[in-house]
């Protein structure tokens, strides 16, 4: 007589999908997602109808004007000088001219300030690097221009921490970050794009 063939019984398998979508609700929690981080840059409000155009009031000599063509090419121009200029050569032109350590009469003037912590300084704070584009400017040379400019300012900033407070910028407590804040506020202003082309 044959033996009768033992049947092997199921898995129940209508828990899974509970299972599943526990797994995925557990990993989009404790999975971090990278996330695009824009440039730091606060716009100005819109003016009023009755303002007047600030940049008519500030002296031509605390202006460095940072252009880029539709090309990706860089143009400076301040008191000094006016003409193309490297991409690698615009963090030091901006620290020289924010610094203004000989107190040259061509580049931002010079005023003393009363700072806590620091006392009173000799600072050129009335400065300002206006960006202006043109329409078709390339988002990478837009970019790097920005990038340069704030590595100048954080640069500066670090050099006066070392100097007052022995340490670097990021390591010092808040008030001595405003103090220093203070000594060299950053002062990029955004130009609306324009379209030009060749020399600026």
């Amino acid at each position: 007589m044959a033996k009768k063939k033992k049947k092997v019984p199921g898995l129940n398998g209508s828990s899974m999908a509970d299972i599943s979508f526990t797994l995925l609700i557990f990993f989009l929690i404790t999975t971090s997602m990278d996330t695009d981080m824009g440039l730091a840059r606060r716009l100005p409000r819109p003016p009023e109808p009755d303002q007047e155009d600030v940049m008519t009031d500030i002296k031509s000599r605390n202006i460095l004007y940072v252009r880029i063509n539709a090309a990706g090419e860089l143009w400076v121009k301040d008191e000094i000088s006016s003409g193309q200029a490297q991409l690698g050569d615009l963090r030091e032109r901006v620290k020289e001219f924010v610094k203004n350590e000989n107190d040259l009469s061509k580049l931002p003037e010079k005023h003393v300030k009363e700072i806590d912590l620091l006392g009173r300084c000799y600072v050129t704070d009335k400065h300002i690097i206006s960006v202006q584009t043109d329409r078709g400017t390339p988002y990478n040379a837009y970019f790097q221009v920005q990038n340069e400019l704030v590595a100048a300012y954080n640069e500066l900033r670090n050099e006066l921490a070392k100097q007052k407070f022995g340490r670097e910028f990021q390591y010092l407590k808040d008030d001595e970050k405003a103090a220093v804040r203070a000594y060299y506020p950053q002062q990029i202003s955004e130009a609306e794009p324009k379209k030009y082309g060749g020399q600026q």
